[in-house]
C-alpha cells in the first residue's frame, strides 16, 4: 500500500458561540472560508467533544486527547510541555511551571496578567529573572526562559520537590498575587511551594528597577515587574505515535506547549521562520514548511494559535479576518498535499468564546478530507454544519483511531 499522508491542522479555539450582535453567527460562520467549505462539501464532517459534553478544556488535556493520550492516564502538569518546549532538557525530578510576565502595584495587586503582552525586550527581562537565587529553601535552582511575547517557563530543579502546589497567577485583574501552598499536605510540596514564593518575591525585585521597565513607564506601557506562575508538571511519559500509530510524523507550531507535547509523542519538531504563535504568524512559511515535511513524513501537525488569541481578546473581527487568514492555509495544504492522494484534517482544541473571553465546553467542528471519505456536503463550514454532518459527534480521543482507519494505519482488532 502506497504512504498514505495525514496533515493534521489544529486551529486553537476556532470554535465559538453565535453572537446576537453579528445576526446570531459565530466568527466562523460569518467569515469567508471558501477553502475550509471545500473541504468540508468533500469529506466527513462532525463535531468533537475534546474531553467530553459539557467539559471546558485547556489546551493542554485536550491535544493530548486529540492525539489519542487519556489525559486522565498521561496529563503530568501543562508546565513541562510548556519547558520542553522551550528547549529546555528536563529532569525527572524537575518541576516546570508555566509563567507570564505581569505588572502589579505596591501591594502586589495584578494590574495586568500579561504586561501589555510585552514583545520587545522580553528575553532580555528573562536573562535578569534566571539568574534569581532562591536562598531560603537548600539545594534548589532555576532555569527560567522567555518564549512568546509575555510567556515564559519557570523550572525549578533540586531533590524532594512536588508537582502538587498552588497556582501563583490569580488568573484575573485586581486580584492579588497568590501564595503557592501544597495541594496534597507533603513535606515536598511545602518545601516546592516555599521555593515558589521566594522565586516570586525575587522576579518583583530583580524587575521592578529594570531599565527596560522604567522606559515602558515613561511610554505610557504598563511595566512586566513580577513573574507569576501556573500549571506545575512534571516530565510526562508518552508512547510515541510511532509506536502506537504507525506514524512518521513532524511537528510545525509556534508555541511551547504544542512543541513540547510533539516531543513528548516522538514528533520531530520543523522549525519555521515566522511561525510565533501570536497574531503575526506567517501562513505561507508554514504551508510551505508542511508540504516539505509530507516528503518523507506520513503525518505532520500544525498548529494555529491565532484565533484563541481573538478570542480571549473577545474581538469578533479579528477573529474572523484570523479565520480568513488561515482559510488560506488550509487551500494550500488541499492543492499541495493533494488529497485527491492523502488526508488533511481540521478541527480545534476548545471553543473559545468571544462574548466571554474564556473556553466553553461546546463541541468544536472537525473535518477529514481525502481521496475516498464519505461526502458531506456540507457547503458552508460552522459550528451548526457540523451538527448535521456525516460523522456525528465523537470525543477527541476518538480522533486519531479514526485518522489512522481512514489512512489505512489501524490494527486489526480480532481476527
Amino acid at each position: 500500500m502506497a504512504d498514505r499522508k495525514l496533515v493534521l491542522l489544529i486551529a486553537d479555539g476556532l470554535a465559538d458561540r453565535p453572537v446576537i450582535d453579528y445576526d446570531y453567527k459565530t466568527p466562523l460562520e460569518y467569515a469567508n472560508t471558501p477553502n475550509m467549505d471545500r473541504l468540508a462539501k468533500g469529506g466527513l464532517v462532525g463535531q468533537l467533544d475534546p474531553i467530553s459534553p459539557g467539559v471546558r478544556p485547556g489546551s493542554d488535556v485536550a491535544n493530548l486527547a486529540l492525539l489519542g493520550y487519556d489525559p486522565a492516564r498521561f496529563y503530568t502538569g501543562r508546565g513541562a510541555l510548556e519547558a520542553l518546549g522551550a528547549g529546555i532538557d528536563l529532569g525527572p525530578n524537575d518541576i516546570a511551571f508555566r509563567a507570564n510576565f505581569a505588572t502589579v502595584d505596591d501591594d502586589f495587586r495584578v494590574l495586568d496578567r500579561r504586561a501589555g503582552r510585552i514583545k520587545k525586550g522580553a528575553s532580555k527581562l528573562a536573562k535578569v529573572v534566571d539568574d534569581v537565587k532562591i536562598d531560603g529553601v537548600h539545594g534548589v535552582k532555576l532555569i527560567f526562559k522567555a518564549t512568546t511575547d509575555h510567556r515564559g517557563v519557570l523550572v525549578l530543579r533540586g531533590e524532594k520537590l512536588s508537582r502538587m502546589v498552588s497556582d501563583v497567577d490569580p488568573k484575573e485583574e485586581g486580584l492579588k498575587v497568590g501564595t503557592a501552598r501544597a495541594t496534597d499536605g507533603s513535606e515536598e510540596a511545602k518545601r516546592t511551594a516555599q521555593a515558589l514564593n521566594e522565586f516570586v518575591k525575587r522576579s518583583h525585585e530583580a524587575l521592578r528597577e529594570h531599565p527596560l521597565n522604567t522606559q515602558r513607564v515613561s511610554d505610557d506601557e504598563p511595566a512586566a515587574n513580577i513573574v507569576i506562575t501556573r500549571g506545575a508538571g512534571t516530565m510526562p511519559a508518552l508512547p510515541s505515535l510511532k509506536s502506537r500509530n504507525d506514524l512518521r510524523g513532524a511537528c510545525i507550531a509556534g508555541t511551547a506547549m504544542i512543541k513540547g507535547l510533539a516531543l513528548a509523542a516522538g514528533l520531530d519538531l520543523v522549525d519555521v521562520k515566522g511561525a510565533t504563535g501570536g497574531f503575526s504568524t506567517d501562513y505561507e512559511a508554514k504551508a510551505k514548511a508542511t508540504i516539505e515535511a509530507a516528503k518523507d513524513k506520513n503525518f505532520i501537525l500544525v498548529h494555529v494559535k491565532a484565533p484563541d488569541l481573538a478570542g480571549h481578546d473577545k474581538d469578533f473581527k479579528g477573529k474572523v479576518k484570523i479565520i480568513e487568514e488561515l482559510d488560506g492555509l488550509v487551500g494550500s495544504l488541499i492543492d499541495e498535499v493533494d488529497i485527491g492522494s492523502n488526508y488533511v484534517a481540521l478541527t480545534a482544541d476548545h471553543t473559545t468564546s468571544v462574548y466571554s473571553g474564556e473556553h466553553t465546553g461546546d463541541p468544536v467542528p472537525i473535518v477529514i478530507g481525502g481521496p475516498d471519505v464519505p461526502a458531506s456536503r456540507v457547503t458552508k463550514l460552522s459550528e451548526a454544519a457540523a451538527a448535521r454532518g456525516n460523522l456525528g459527534r465523537i470525543r477527541g480521543l476518538d480522533l486519531m483511531p479514526i485518522l489512522t482507519d481512514v489512512i489505512g494505519r489501524s490494527r486489526l482488532y480480532g481476527s
